[in-house]
């Protein structure tokens, strides 16, 4: 009896992903569709707010194909632009991108738009369309192109220029897409609400298949402070990035100058201490390193403790005063806290975690918070309860911050940023419990929710105090009469004994004010309609 042999073959990633959509976000019409839109956006803002640029979005989905539920999607940016020889890898080669920099950016993994151009040429012919023009070019470019799935490179279909007349700078993309607009409404709708909390800053104008019409105005030119791209810390290193820096040297430098220029928190001493844990001659020329030198090498980096942690250039916040700014903006709240934790270190990667809270005032009452989730400024829509966040949220007694009953009007926003972040998918939708990331975004909510409490508790003290004032205002008007009786010789001087009684109440109302520490007591006063007689 013949055995059958296995059949290896191989295929590039393009392929891989395109028969492995789920993988990236695309497991449905309805998500696909929303997930184009947040790829697209995604790269819009990277290209703008990230170079100190005030975005102007423009987003348009059209209804092109009824039958074929084919959606046109168009979103154009003023951006810095594509310079014309990358944009044929940029949208026609996975896992080409200009994002594999140790710095907080939106997107991470060189898919996005690609997969986003893949699942298009799953289900429809059209090509991507690319219109770029960067910053003060002369020309604006426009491509249609398509991916070769079994290469993995770029089909270019059409290129062409003209003339940058109007000096206009920015991309615009456009990509037919196969979607569910009906079951991503809400979705997509979500997604650019919670994007515009962050991004107080951008307009963005947003056209839907229906033909509405959504304008988020801009309300601040304030863009927080762009990230910068850092040397890796030795903490976050592992064998293969090992050799792979040392693949890119092209000189063979000693692995002394190597561990200095390729590392940030290694100087000379450092790297000198370093290097004799590992017994490894600082003169050695990195080529030269043996298999287990690396080895060796590399578990003294991971294991010596005197490094100074990551620098905290390479990540953005957004900042406690855009938090508070934006929450206000959409939510109407009667309060809104925000915090910034300073920077922590896990795996040898820098992290910082933001949280703000918004109560009362026009949020709707729910049986839980309403909870943001943020990771390098990306809202996270889909799988809310699969996340740390929502783990944290529902473990947080409120009562203890002053929220009593089972009605919430709370808003709990947190914003996680790192150059790794610990999605449980390459979706990116849900942040993994990795234990020094879950407890700063506690210990944030929780340094947020305590301003709240100092708030509610004042309040509940000033409702307390306006109770006893009413008792006391009943009576203000007749005590004020009667002492101002004895004031006035002639009881028919009516001029007199009202001008006293005004003078005489004013003061005890300001006694009460004193006593019941409320501010603005007369106003109050009017307020619950006491007047002098």
């Amino acid at each position: 009896m013949s055995v059958a042999k296995e059949k290896f073959t191989q295929i590039s990633p393009a392929e891989f992903f395109k028969k492995n959509p789920e993988l990236v976000g695309f497991t449905n019409p309805a998500r696909a569709l929303y997930q184009t839109i947040r790829e697209l956006v995604e790269n819009s803002l990277d290209a703008t707010d990230v170079h100190n640029i005030l975005p102007v979005i423009k987003i348009t989905i059209e209804l092109k194909d009824e039958e074929k539920q084919i959606y046109r999607i168009n979103v154009e940016d003023n951006g810095i632009g594509i310079p014309p020889q990358y944009v044929p890898y940029a949208f026609g080669q996975v896992l080409y991108s200009s994002k594999y920099v140790y710095r907080q950016t939106r997107g991470m993994y060189g898919l996005g738009v690609k997969a986003a151009v893949l699942y298009s040429q799953m289900h429809q012919d059209k090509p991507v369309e690319v219109v770029t023009s960067p910053l003060n070019s002369k020309r604006i470019y426009k491509f249609k192109i398509k991916i070769d799935i079994t290469k993995n490179e770029p089909i270019i279909l059409e290129r062409s220029s003209i003339s940058n007349v109007n000096n206009w700078h920015g991309t615009s993309v456009t990509i037919y897409i196969y979607g569910d607009w009906i079951r991503s409404k809400q979705k997509i709708y979500e997604y650019l609400k919670r994007t515009y909390i962050i991004t107080p800053y951008a307009e963005i104008i947003f056209k839907d298949p229906e033909g509405n019409v959504v304008y988020y105005p801009r309300i601040t030119t304030t863009i927080p402070k762009p990230p910068q791209e850092v040397k890796p810390h030795p903490h976050g290193v592992d064998l293969e990035m090992l050799k792979g820096m040392i693949a890119q040297q092209k000189t063979n430098m000693t692995i002394k100058e190597f561990l200095i220029e390729g590392f940030q928190s290694v100087g000379e001493v450092t790297a000198q201490k370093v290097l004799e844990l590992a017994n490894i001659n600082p003169e050695k020329k990195i080529h030269d390193l043996t298999e287990q030198e690396l080895v060796v090498l590399m578990n003294t980096l991971k294991k010596y403790e005197d490094f100074r942690p990551p620098t905290a250039d390479s990540l953005s916040v957004i900042g406690e005063e855009l938090i508070e700014l934006g929450l206000k903006k959409i939510f109407n709240p009667e309060f809104v806290s925000a915090v910034t934790r300073k920077p922590k270190v896990y795996q040898g990667h820098p992290f910082i975690v933001e949280a703000g809270i918004a109560y009362g005032g026009s949020i709707p009452q729910a049986k839980e918070p309403i909870v943001l989730r943020y990771a390098n400024k990306i809202p996270l829509v889909y799988d809310e309860k699969s996340d740390v966040v929502w783990k944290i949220v529902e473990e947080i007694d409120w009562k203890r911050y002053g929220i009593e009953g089972d009605q919430y009007q709370l808003v709990v926003m947190v914003h996680l940023c790192s150059t790794k972040v610990p999605y449980k998918t390459a979706g990116k939708e849900v942040i993994g419990d990795v234990e020094e990331i879950e407890k700063e975004i506690r210990n944030a909510i929780m340094e947020a929710a305590r301003k709240l409490r100092l708030y509610i508790a004042e309040k509940r003290k000033e409702e307390e105090a306006k109770k006893k004032l009413i008792t006391y205002l009943k009576y203000i008007p007749e005590v004020s009469r009667s002492l101002a009786v004895f004031e006035v010789a002639n009881k028919e001087d009516v001029v007199k004994l009202n001008s006293i009684v005004n003078e005489i109440q004013t003061k005890l109302l300001e006694l009460v004010s004193k006593r019941l520490e409320l501010k603005d007591i007369l106003e109050y006063a009017k307020q619950v309609k006491v007047e002098s007689e």
